[in-house]
């Protein structure tokens, strides 16, 4: 098990849904038009006027503890890795069966059709090289995205975590891969819906 677990917590009271983050992916990661490793669905509006909620939901790689893209690839080519947590491909090793976008939960892999293989949120590694966040976080105009070790008490994520109360903590549902990813949702703004 990693000594580490970098993933994001992003902060539903402070997305306003404008996908910079989008933008900010496919520009730093060379992500083709028609694909998105990172994106923002609308929940809602739920309700009648003038009761009505509505949130933004970036949807991304949730960093599974026991991912189960992992655990299905017949070439090693999805892993896990052992310094950080992080689940990558290796497209060299990736032959294109798409078993791992079927086992992912979230449907956050994308096939690319002109490579043949498979592709997804790195957490922009490349930049983590050089001591910067991912292009989602720098670039996120409401502050809403915060990254992170999530086993690090004094690291951003938990930092922001401690501060959100517990009934405003959220993540996708755990069907047994234990995503790490952490959403804040308030209940005077919306109610969380999976």
């Amino acid at each position: 098990m990693p000594q580490k677990q970098m993933t994001l917590v992003i902060d539903l009271d402070r997305c306003i849904g404008c996908c910079a983050c989008e933008i900010a992916c496919k520009q730093e990661n060379d992500v083709d038009l028609e694909v998105n490793w990172n994106k923002v669905l609308n929940v809602g509006p739920i309700g009648t006027f003038p009761e009505v909620e509505q949130y933004f939901l970036p949807a991304v790689c949730q960093q599974c503890e026991k991912p189960a893209c992992v655990q299905v690839c017949p070439t090693g080519a999805s892993y896990k890795r052992a310094e950080d947590g992080i689940v990558l491909i290796n497209k060299e090793i990736c032959i294109g069966c798409r078993y791992c976008m079927m086992a992912c939960p979230y449907g956050v892999r994308n096939f690319n059709q002109q490579k043949k293989v498979v592709e997804k949120c790195t957490l922009c590694i490349q930049l983590q090289a050089i001591d910067e966040k991912p292009a989602c976080v720098k670039n996120c105009p409401g502050g809403a995205r915060i990254f992170g070790d999530i086993k690090d008490p004094n690291s951003d994520v938990s930092k922001a975590l401690q501060k959100a109360t517990s009934d405003a903590t959220h993540q996708l549902p755990d069907v047994g891969n234990k995503p790490t990813g952490r959403y804040i949702l308030h209940g005077k703004n919306a109610t969380w819906r999976s």
